[in-house]
């Protein structure tokens, strides 16, 4: 279940970017919403900053709960048929 990193019903804030010329007038041609694409990528890039800091502040238990599993196996090792 995939929740929410932000609330997509937030009001819109005016900013100031600077955006390579050639970019913009790229984008402006192909009729690319600007606003919106920044939107996006913004968002992808806080999943990918949440996930690395999660598996960060995880490692620990993940290493250990992977080195049981190598070690122990798991409770369906003899009942899986592939």
């Amino acid at each position: 279940m995939q929740t929410n990193l932000f609330d997509p019903n937030a009001p819109k804030k005016s900013t100031n970017l600077s955006i390579n010329s050639d970019l913009l007038r790229q984008a402006k041609e192909l009729r690319i919403n600007i606003s919106q694409a920044l939107e996006l990528r913004l968002a992808e890039l806080l999943r990918e900053e949440n996930s690395r800091r999660w598996k960060e502040e995880n490692r620990e238990a993940i290493e250990d709960y992977n080195r049981r599993i190598e070690g122990q196996g798991t409770f369906s090792d003899g009942l899986r048929r592939f």
